[in-house]
């Protein structure tokens, strides 16, 4: 087993947003569901700057909104830029070299992007718990919702693409500092979340070459992992899984309630996967089907873990394999349910993770 993923056997996590509008009620949520990996939720219903893609924008260079229309788009050509972007990648060598430095916080995800994230600190200063779960948005999702002044996707531009790439590693660096200060024994794990490489390869993207996309990945994830944290990439669609697995990731994180048997066509990189340690994050609990998730019972959940886990040793990989290097979270952020919904969600994920546990004998 790969040591920077031990104690995560069967364990649960939340994936991104919460419906709450009260910042007390959403940390109440992560503090009685998620006590071994705690996380900040995205809350778009207290603010819509908590939005995923508006999340981390702030001072990414290139970035302008158009006080007369408010749209934004992205611009490589201004004064402004011009001055800009010699500064950023100053800092941003600065920034890799040391991510202490004080240079970082120019880049900080501040309290009005993200309310819940001061109340993730003040947890793990507290409760010192064995990891705490960041996010950003990927790179891919980010350059390909983004927009030039003539309306061109941002991917299609290379400098626009590295601002992205580089601007997204230093809003993962700034919470593994934040989350290591609060407590050096705490291990961060940074989510990279990609909805759109759901699409990779489909007509919207069919100019886009796979290893571009797995560079930008790739980029993220070392820099990651060389500064401390855990990598993990969050894709809610059926995808090709084999972007994610050669990314080197540690966690792959995937909706297993409606897409298990995706995977298993991938099971020569995931067996590989797995075998250096890399963990399955299976979406067990239907966040996405509200339906479902009205009607959802533990004991269903249990069936639909084990049928996730047998696609798997049918293609030849070991049970004990899978399972050992298993764990739990929803199928998706939870921000669009109603609170209730949510939360009842959320309670499911930690009574699976806890059921699972005590039924393979697993003790983290």
């Amino acid at each position: 087993m790969n040591s920077r993923t031990d104690n995560l056997t069967l364990e649960c996590m939340a994936i991104g947003s919460l419906p709450h509008r009260d910042l007390e009620k959403a940390m109440q949520v992560v503090k009685h569901n998620f006590k071994t990996i705690p996380f900040w939720p995205q809350l778009t219903k207290l603010n819509k700057n908590e939005d995923m893609i508006l999340q981390f924008l702030e001072n990414m260079p290139s970035f302008f909104v158009d006080k007369n229309s408010e749209k934004s788009y992205l611009e490589t050509e201004s004064d402004k830029f011009l001055e800009d972007i010699e500064q950023f990648y100053t800092d941003y060598e600065e920034i890799l070299a040391d991510i202490n430095s004080d240079v970082i916080e120019k880049y900080a995800i501040s309290s009005e992007n993200s309310a819940a994230f001061p109340e993730l600190i003040k947890i793990i200063k507290s409760e010192k718990p064995l990891f705490a779960k960041g996010q950003i948005v990927g790179p891919f999702t980010l350059s390909t919702t983004l927009v030039d002044k003539s309306g061109r996707c941002a991917f299609y531009d290379e400098t626009l693409r590295e601002i992205i790439v580089k601007t997204l590693t230093i809003k993962a660096l700034w919470q593994i500092k934040h989350i290591k200060a609060a407590n050096p024994d705490t291990k961060p794990v940074i989510f990279i979340d990609e909805p759109s490489i759901s699409q990779l390869g489909t007509s919207a993207y069919l100019t886009i070459s796979q290893n571009d996309v797995l560079e930008m990945l790739k980029e993220i994830s070392d820099i990651i992992k060389s500064n401390g944290g855990l990598s993990a990439i969050h894709c809610c669609g059926k995808c090709d899984w084999t972007v994610p697995l050669k990314a080197a990731v540690d966690i792959i994180n995937l909706d297993a309630y409606a897409y298990s048997q995706n995977l298993s066509v991938f099971d020569k990189d995931v067996q590989k996967f797995l075998e250096n340690g890399g963990k399955i994050a299976w979406g067990i609990v239907p966040t996405l089907d509200k339906e479902a998730l009205k009607k959802a019972e533990l004991s269903e959940l249990v069936s639909i873990y084990e049928k996730a886990v047998k696609y798997l040793t049918q293609k030849g990989i070991d049970e004990k394999l899978v399972i050992t290097n298993s764990m739990i979270t929803p199928s998706c952020g939870a921000g669009g349910l109603d609170e209730t919904l949510a939360e009842k969600a959320m309670n499911l994920t930690k009574l699976l993770s806890d059921n699972l546990k005590e039924k393979y004998s697993i003790d983290n």
